[in-house]
Formats: structure tokens, sequence, C-alpha cells
């Protein structure tokens, strides 16, 4: 398992992370409106400006994109890893990665977390500060936490 700067040659394997992660797991916790909302906010043209950007992380497990983390200044704006990947510390050694790069330059790590990652990231010691919602259309509501973990003193 290694957590590598996203390239351009990734942008495929980023993308389809993200589109089988959300359309297996989110339907679990969210209406379909919201599941295609996250599908269409993750479009293939957004993760490859994320990786042009610099913001994105892949995980790689015999060379194959198994993962995906990315943040922007402090706050970690993504974190998802393949449904036969979730479990096996992934997300983990992701979050390690991009805790550590944000304590170089900031004391605290901020996110939104969807309802499938709350466990996640209370487990490693993010506490929830806030909540939003956002509405996507026809009266749903995309209930989500905003969190935060201190990484220095």
């Amino acid at each position: 398992m290694e957590y590598v700067p996203a390239t351009l040659e990734h942008v495929d394997g980023i993308h389809h992370v993200m589109q089988t992660t959300i359309r297996t797991v989110y339907p679990k916790y969210y209406p379909a409106e919201v599941v295609d909302f996250f599908c269409q906010l993750h479009s293939r043209e957004h993760v490859q400006e994320g990786v042009e950007s610099g913001n994105k992380g892949a995980l790689l497990v015999d060379g194959n994109v198994v993962g995906v983390g990315c943040a922007d200044d402090n706050h970690i704006t993504s974190v998802y890893v393949l449904p036969e990947h979730q479990g096996r510390g992934c997300g983990s050694h992701i979050l390690d990665c991009l805790e550590e790069r944000i304590a170089k330059e900031h004391d605290t790590a901020v996110l939104d977390a969807s309802l499938p990652a709350v466990m996640l990231y209370e487990h490693r010691g993010y506490k929830t500060t806030g909540h939003g919602v956002l509405d996507v259309g026809n009266g749903v509501k995309l209930v989500y936490e905003t969190m935060e973990k201190q990484l220095r003193a």
C-alpha cells in the first residue's frame, strides 16, 4: 500500500474509486438525489482539476488505485476507498498522510463528513463542531457533520 501524489495517469482510476464508492455505499445512508449530487460533484473533470492542483493523492495497491485523498490548505475535502478495500486500514493510511501534510503548516485539520464516514473520523479523534444541510433539489437535503481535529498543540 503506497500513497502518492496523484498524476494525470491516475485520473481514471481515481474517478472509478469515487464513483464506485458513492454508488455502492451512499445509497445505504442517503436518498438517490444525494447520491446523484455526489456523483456529479466528483465528475471526471473535477477529479482532473484536483489532480492538476496538486491537492489529490492516490492510494495504490499492486499499482492499482484503490483509494483517494484530497486536502486544500487544512481542509480535508475527500477520502474515498473502494468498498472491497474498506476495513483494511486504507482510509486510515490516507488520513495519516493528509494529516501529516496539514500538520506542517496548521494546528488543526477540518472536514465535512458524510454520514458513512463520521464514525471513522470520530475513531481518529475528530470532533463534531457543527452540522450542515444542503438542498440538492426536489426538497431533498444532504446532511453532513463539520468536524475538526487538533494535530499539534
